[in-house]
C-alpha cells in the first residue's frame, strides 16, 4: 500500500501535473463562460425565445426573417460595413504616421507614446462616449471652436444622419494608440542597412518609404488590419451611449441592434441568430484578408 502511494506521488509530482493544475481555473472559466454560452446561443438561434418563457424550436425561422422581413437588419449591416470601411483605414494611416514621427528617439518620446496610447485605453469607456456626445452637441466644444474662427453655428452633429456616423468614425480614429505602438515596434526592426543602400542608389524619402518601409511592415499591417476590422464590426459602446442608433438608424450598429433585440425587446432567439451570422461574416472577412495577403505581404521567406 505504501509503495503504491509513493508511486502515485511520483506520478503527480511532475511538471505536466503542475501545469494542468495551474491551468484548471482558466480551463474551467473558458468552458463555463465561453464555450457553454456559445453552444447555448447556437441552440437559441433556432428557437423562439423571449427570456420570460422557455425556448421553442423554430428551425430556420430567425435566419429567414433576417433577410426577408427585417429591413432594419439590412440597414444595420450597411451602417456597420460603412463604419468599418471608413474608420479602419483612417485609424491605421494615422497610427503609421504618428509611429513614423515618433521614430526618432528624444527625451519626450516616451511621454508622447504614452499620451497617444492613452485614448486606446479609455476610448471605449462610457465616460469618454459621454464626453464625446457633449463635444458635438449644439452648444458643444466643436461648435464653440468653429465660432472662434468666425463660423457661428448650432449645427446638431449628432442629429443629422449624414454627420452622426462621422462623429463615431472620428472617435474610432482617435483610438489609434494600440496600432501605433505595434507599428513603432515594427519600424525599429527594419535594418538600417536597407535605407543606407537605397540612399546610395539615389532613392528619395518617398521611394524609400514605398520600397522598404511598407513591404517590411506588411506583416504588421496585416495583423493590425485584421484586429481593427474585427474591433470595428463589434463596435457597440459609442453608438449605445452617444446616439442610441439614431438618427433614423444612421448609427444603428449591428452589435447595438443585437443588444436591443436581446435585452430591450426580449427577443433572445433572434439576437442569437444575428450573433452567429456576424461570427460567420467576420470569419469570412478574416479569411479573405489572410488569403489576399499572399499578394501584398512581404516576408523574408519570399526573398
Amino acid at each position: 500500500m505504501g509503495k503504491n502511494n509513493k508511486t502515485l506521488r511520483q506520478k503527480l509530482n511532475t511538471e505536466e501535473t503542475a501545469g494542468i493544475i495551474c491551468t484548471l481555473p482558466f480551463t474551467f472559466g473558458f468552458l463555463a463562460f465561453t464555450i457553454v454560452p456559445m453552444l447555448m446561443s447556437l441552440y437559441y438561434a433556432f428557437t423562439d425565445y423571449d427570456i420570460k418563457n422557455p425556448p421553442v424550436w423554430a428551425g430556420l425561422k430567425n435566419f429567414i426573417k433576417m433577410f426577408t422581413d427585417d429591413p432594419r437588419f439590412v440597414k444595420s449591416l450597411q451602417v456597420t460595413f460603412y463604419f468599418a470601411l471608413t474608420s479602419v483605414p483612417l485609424r491605421l494611416i494615422f497610427a503609421l504616421l504618428v509611429a513614423l514621427l515618433l521614430l526618432r528617439t528624444t527625451k519626450a518620446t516616451s511621454f508622447y507614446r504614452a499620451a497617444y496610447y492613452l485614448p486606446s485605453i479609455i476610448g471605449g469607456s462610457v465616460a469618454v462616449s459621454i464626453l464625446w456626445k457633449r463635444m458635438f452637441a449644439k452648444e458643444g466644444v466643436v461648435n464653440a471652436i468653429l465660432g472662434m474662427f468666425g463660423i457661428h453655428t448650432t449645427f446638431a452633429w449628432l442629429g443629422n444622419k449624414h454627420t452622426a456616423i462621422w462623429v463615431l468614425v472620428v472617435l474610432a480614429v482617435w483610438q489609434f494608440g494600440s496600432s501605433m505602438i505595434i507599428f513603432a515596434a515594427g519600424l525599429k526592426e527594419i535594418p538600417g542597412s536597407y535605407y543606407e543602400a537605397a540612399e546610395i542608389d539615389g532613392a528619395n524619402k518617398w521611394q524609400r518609404f514605398l520600397s522598404i518601409t511598407l513591404p517590411c511592415l506588411s506583416p504588421i499591417i496585416l495583423y493590425n488590419l485584421v484586429m481593427q476590422t474585427i474591433t470595428a464590426f463589434m463596435a457597440f459602446t459609442q453608438a449605445f451611449v452617444i446616439t442610441q442608433g439614431g438618427p433614423n438608424d444612421a448609427t444603428n450598429f449591428y452589435a447595438l441592434y443585437v443588444y436591443n433585440h436581446a435585452f430591450k425587446w426580449s427577443n433572445m432567439g433572434y439576437a442569437s441568430a444575428m450573433s452567429w451570422l456576424m461570427l460567420v461574416l467576420i470569419s469570412v472577412i478574416t479569411l479573405i484578408l489572410f488569403k489576399s495577403s499572399k499578394f501584398w505581404v512581404f516576408s523574408e521567406a519570399d526573398q
